[in-house]
């Protein structure tokens, strides 16, 4: 499978992803929400990644994934700041015992689709 083809398969993802975090959103399910906007996030840097450079790595390594965004070019480099804040937000909204607030989750789901929106710019122009 080619580098795009495997960019578009995670580009899907996150767009199914994105669905679910925007549906636990309206139904008030903030650490569903912020959980799935994450992960919609990590497909669409992966899709970013393999549309750019041609690879992605799956380290669970969380600075890593950050960093390797930030090298993939402009895109990748311009998305990074809005993955690290997402990032942020997985142990609490998936581990802790304390709950993602509303407003953490509404923004969640924003940077989310930012992230979706750069991965589809990255693959539209591929």
């Amino acid at each position: 499978m080619t580098a795009l083809e495997l960019a578009r398969l995670h580009l899907s993802k996150a767009e199914e992803f994105l669905e679910a975090a925007e549906t636990n959103l309206d139904q008030k399910l903030y650490n569903a929400a912020t959980s799935d906007a994450i992960i919609s996030a990590i497909n669409a840097k992966d899709a970013i990644c393999l549309g750019l450079t041609g690879h992605t790595s799956k380290s669970d390594n969380h600075a890593e994934a950050v960093q390797e965004l930030k090298r993939a070019g402009r895109a990748g480099s311009e998305l990074s700041a809005t993955l690290n804040r997402l990032l942020k937000l997985k142990t609490r909204s998936q581990y802790a015992p304390m709950s993602v607030a509303s407003s953490q989750a509404d923004k969640a789901v924003e940077w989310a689709q930012r992230m979706l929106s750069g991965a589809h710019d990255v693959i539209a122009g591929r």
